[in-house]
């Protein structure tokens, strides 16, 4: 009886997951394709994914870091030569962002991240330690943080989290903005 029920919890919840990630991926899919249109070569910060796939599978080629701690070796970045650097959903991990985005040396950088939401703490995975926000930013404190390590805002855009649950917290993400993309350049 217990397994029965967990089974349909766990059915519910992983149809809702991907609900939200599917709309996400299409999110960032569609930003990307306005900002950089395929054909082009992108690294991708973090390791090899589903949306590193998508994005192979519209024409990008795509080299991903190895999970290599940015924090702490920021210059794996040079290693590579692309026409742009991605970091979907990797800042927010990270504890000094500014040193790997210095560090970049693509003239080119398309990025999300989840904004800080006063209705919900920051993210904190239990299983794993890189499963973690250090920082859920506000656009103003991301924006000042592409600035100040060197990079021009070319195009941003924002979109809510489709979360279908009952609740307070589920109404606000619906209405609620939760990703933030940025699209920006350095000289």
């Amino acid at each position: 009886m217990y397994d029965s029920h967990w089974l349909v919890f766990y059915r519910k919840k992983e149809k809702n997951d991907m609900n939200h990630r599917t709309k996400r991926y299409r999110n960032t899919l569609t930003f990307l394709q306005k900002v950089l249109p395929a054909p082009a070569t992108i690294l991708d910060l973090g390791v090899r994914n589903e949306f590193s796939e998508i994005m192979e599978q519209n024409g990008y080629k795509v080299y991903n870091t190895k999970g290599e701690d940015l924090d702490i070796f920021p210059e794996i970045v040079k290693e590579y030569k692309v026409d742009a650097v991605c970091a979907f959903q990797i800042f927010e991990h990270m504890i000094a962002p500014f040193n790997v985005l210095r560090e970049i040396e693509s003239t080119k950088l398309i990025t999300s991240i989840p904004l800080d939401l006063w209705f919900a703490k920051a993210y904190r995975g239990k299983t794993d330690i890189r499963d973690r926000h250090y920082h859920e930013f506000e656009d103003w404190q991301f924006d000042w943080l592409l600035e100040k390590s060197g990079w021009t805002l070319k195009k941003t855009e924002k979109w809510t989290s489709s979360v279908n649950k009952i609740g307070f917290r589920p109404i606000l993400r619906k209405f609620t903005p939760r990703f933030y993309a940025v699209f920006a350049e350095k000289d």
